[in-house]
Order: C-alpha cells, then sequence, then structure tokens
C-alpha cells in the first residue's frame, strides 16, 4: 500500500515540478517580451533628433510665421499703414495704383511660396516615415498576437498532456485499490 502511495506522490510531484518549469519558463517569456516593448516604446516616444540643415530650418521658422494669425494681422497693418501714408502724404513714394506695393506683395509671394512648399516637402517626408513606423508597429503587434495564439495552443496542449497523465496515474491507483479491496 505505501509503495502505491509513495509511487503515486512521486509521480505527482514530478508533473508539479514539470508544470512549475513550463510556468518559469513562460514567465521568462513574457518578461522578454515586455523589456522589448519598453524599448520600442521608448524609441516612439522619444524618437531621435533630426538633423536639419540651416536652410531646412529657416523654411520651416518661414512656413510656420507665414501660416499663422500674426503674420496675417501684421502684414494687413502694414498694407494699410502704406496706403494711408501714400494716400495721404504729399511726398508719397508710391501713389495711388500702388505700383511698388503690388511688386514687392509678388516678390514677397514668389520667394514665400517655394519656401513653404519646402518645409512641406520635409513634413510631408516625416509624416510618411511615421506611417511606415506606425505600419511596422501594426505589423509587429500582429505577429506578436500570432505567437501568443500559438503560445496558448502549446500550453493548452502541453496541460491535457499533464492533465491525462495525471489521470493515467489516478485510473492505476484507483485499479490497485481496488484489487487490494478484493483481496
Amino acid at each position: 500500500m505505501e509503495s502505491i502511495e509513495k509511487q503515486a506522490s512521486d509521480k505527482l510531484t514530478e508533473l508539479l515540478r514539470t508544470n512549475d518549469q513550463s510556468l518559469r519558463k513562460l514567465h521568462d517569456i513574457v518578461e522578454a517580451t515586455m523589456r522589448e516593448e519598453e524599448l520600442i516604446v521608448q524609441n516612439l516616444m522619444h524618437p531621435p533628433e533630426e538633423m536639419l540643415s540651416r536652410g531646412q530650418r529657416i523654411s520651416d521658422k518661414v512656413a510656420r510665421f507665414g501660416g499663422s494669425w500674426a503674420f496675417i494681422i501684421s502684414f494687413g497693418v502694414l498694407l494699410f499703414a502704406w496706403i494711408v501714408f501714400n494716400t495721404t502724404a504729399r511726398a508719397a513714394f508710391d501713389p495711388y495704383p500702388f505700383i511698388l506695393m503690388n511688386l514687392i506683395l509678388s516678390c514677397i509671394a514668389a520667394l514665400q511660396a517655394p519656401i513653404i512648399i519646402m518645409s512641406q516637402n520635409r513634413q510631408e517626408e516625416k509624416d510618411r516615415k511615421r506611417a511606415e513606423n506606425d505600419y511596422l508597429v501594426n505589423l509587429k503587434a500582429e505577429l506578436e498576437v500570432r505567437n501568443l495564439h500559438r503560445k496558448m495552443d502549446l500550453l493548452i496542449e502541453e496541460q491535457m498532456c499533464q492533465l491525462m497523465e495525471v489521470q493515467a496515474v489516478q485510473l492505476r491507483l484507483l485499479e490497485e485499490l481496488a484489487a487490494q479491496i478484493k483481496k
């Protein structure tokens, strides 16, 4: 009787040890994945500083100022002052059709437009890189979900095998008990 209990105890201890090792492996996998994810999150939240040339910095500043209310209001005030001065002053340097003002406005527009387009092109490139990064993150997430499904399937399969072994041990114990009861 004691040998049966000893065998059963040994078998159950072995099954528990195997189960504990499986849980440790799973725990290690989860820790490694979390460390890897932490690196990805850090890279996304704190991207490396991009190196801009002087021209790129200037185009960004011109585009930022040219597309602001401060530019619109200050330019409106300047144009209004120009018109008022040249219509009321005796020594007007740009009389009524304001040809000089039109020339200056055309020059400003001709210079400002390509500078703004350069800045927009850089922004478009940044947006494209951001979209590629988002795609890669989504792809990685999809692959991780697939891996998790595989791991869960393996764990379930492993647990089913262990349950079958435990059930086999229990059946053998019951058969031995039944045989001892008959004696």
